[in-house]
C-alpha cells in the first residue's frame, strides 16, 4: 500500500499556505508515490475526522490562491472548546491518526502550531511542521512563508499614506501587525520611508518621538509617518507590565488573584495604545494626527513570488523527509535550502528582532526615530 500522509493548516491564515500544500502534495504523490489527505479547519478537523482527498487535480491551480483550501482554526488539541468547556481532545486525534493508518501528519502553522504539533509528537505520532506566519517570529528558521507578502502589502500602504500625510500636514500613525515581534513594522517602515518606527523590542518614549517630529517640522517637513507594531508599547507601560508579570509569578492565593486582575487591566490599556499614542503626539506637536490600522488586510490576497517559492521549496523538502522517515521536526528555511530542526528546539521560543540587527542599524543611519533616542532626520 502507498504511504498515506495527512496535512492540515492551523492558526491564522497566511499567504503561501496553498503553495505549501501543493508543494508537499505534488512531490509526495508525483515523486514518492504517496497519497495525501487534508484535514479541514486545523486540529478541529483532525478531532472530528473531516477529510478531503488531495490528488493532483485538487492541487492544480492553487499556487497563486491566498488563504487555505483546507480552512483553518486556532483550536488547541489539549484545550478544545466543546460546548462551554475546554476539553483535552488529544486522544481523539490519536484515534483519527491510527484509523487512517497515516505514515505522517504535516502541520502548517506558526508558533502555536509548533507547540500543538510537539504535543502530538509526545504521543508517538509521526509529525512534521512547516513554519507559516506573517509575523516572521517562528524560531530556528531564517524566514516564514507569509511574511514577504505581508511586508509588501504593509509597505504599499505606507507608500499610499505618504501623499495624504504630506497634503494635509499630518502625522499618520500606521499600525502594522506582527504580534510581539517587530519584523513586519520594521521592514515595512524601512521600505516605505517611515520617519518613526516603533517595535516591541524597543519600548518608546513619547516625548522623544514628539521631539523628532517637531525637528522635522522646523526643517520644513510638516508631516510624519509613524509605523508602529501592534505589540509596541511605551517605556512606562512596558515597565508596568513587566512588574505585573513578575508579581503574578511570585504571588500566591489572594495576592495571585489581585496580580492577575492588575495584569488584565494593563492588557486593556494595550488594546488602545496606538490611539493613545496618536492623541499624545497631536497634543505634543500641535499637528493633526490620524490612525490607520491595517489589520487583516495584511493577511489576504495573492502570495508574492518570494512566498510561493519559499512555501514550495519547504513543501517539497517535507515530502523528501517523510520518504526518509525523518519525523518530529520542523522544516526550516536555511539559506536557499531547507533543514529539519527538532521540534523540541523550536517550541517555547520566539524569534524577535535583535537590537543589533542590520535593519535596526540601517534605520538609525538614515535618521529614523526608533522611539528610544528621539532622533530623526528632517
Amino acid at each position: 500500500m502507498a504511504k498515506l500522509v495527512g496535512i492540515l493548516t492551523a492558526g491564522g491564515d497566511s499567504p503561501g499556505l496553498n503553495a505549501a500544500i501543493r508543494g508537499v502534495g505534488k512531490a509526495a504523490i508525483g515523486i514518492y508515490g504517496m497519497e495525501l489527505i487534508g484535514f479541514r479547519d486545523g486540529f478541529r478537523g483532525l478531532v472530528q475526522d473531516r477529510t478531503v482527498r488531495l490528488s493532483l487535480p485538487q492541487l492544480s491551480g492553487i499556487l497563486t490562491v491566498g488563504g487555505t483550501i483546507l480552512g483553518t482554526s486556532r483550536d488547541k488539541p489539549h484545550k478544545m472548546l466543546v460546548g462551554n468547556k475546554r476539553v483535552d481532545m488529544t486522544s481523539a486525534i490519536v484515534e483519527t491518526y491510527q484509523r487512517h493508518q497515516l505514515t505522517a501528519l504535516v502541520c502548517l502553522g506558526g508558533g502555536g502550531t509548533q507547540k500543538n504539533a510537539f504535543r502530538l509528537v509526545e504521543q508517538g505520532l509521526n509529525i512534521i511542521t512547516l513554519p507559516k506566519t506573517i509575523d516572521n517570529d517562528v524560531a530556528m528558521t531564517d524566514i516564514t512563508f507569509g511574511f514577504d507578502t505581508a511586508l509588501g502589502i504593509a509597505t504599499e500602504a505606507i507608500d499610499r499614506l505618504h501623499s495624504t500625510a504630506h497634503s494635509h500636514h499630518r502625522i499618520i500613525v500606521v499600525e502594522v501587525m506582527g504580534h510581539n515581534a517587530g519584523w513586519l513594522a520594521l521592514g515595512a517602515g524601512l521600505a516605505g520611508g517611515a520617519d518613526v518606527i516603533l517595535i516591541p523590542e524597543i519600548p518608546y518614549d513619547v516625548e522623544g518621538i514628539a521631539a523628532a517630529i517637531r525637528t522635522r517640522s522646523r526643517a520644513g517637513s510638516r508631516f510624519s509617518i509613524v509605523a508602529v507594531s501592534e505589540g509596541a508599547m511605551s517605556k512606562e507601560l512596558a515597565a508596568e507590565r513587566e512588574q505585573a508579570e513578575t508579581s503574578l509569578a511570585k504571588a500566591k492565593g489572594k495576592e495571585k488573584r489581585e496580580a492577575r486582575q492588575k495584569l488584565t487591566a494593563i492588557e486593556q490599556k494595550l488594546r488602545t495604545r496606538t490611539m493613545d499614542l496618536s492623541r499624545e503626539l497631536e497634543t505634543l506637536t500641535e499637528l493633526e494626527s490620524r490612525v490607520t490600522i491595517l489589520g487583516h488586510l495584511q493577511r489576504g490576497g495573492t502570495p508574492s513570488a518570494g512566498d510561493r517559492i519559499l512555501a514550495t521549496r519547504l513543501g517539497t523538502a517535507c515530502a523528501g523527509l517523510i520518504d526518509r522517515g525523518v519525523f518530529g521536526v520542523m522544516v526550516a528555511a536555511r539559506g536557499n535550502g531547507a533543514e529539519p530542526i527538532p521540534l523540541e528546539d523550536v517550541v517555547g521560543k520566539r524569534k524577535t528582532v535583535p537590537l543589533n540587527h542590520p535593519w535596526i542599524t540601517t534605520a538609525r543611519q538614515v535618521g529614523v526615530c526608533l522611539g528610544d533616542d528621539g532622533e530623526g532626520s528632517p
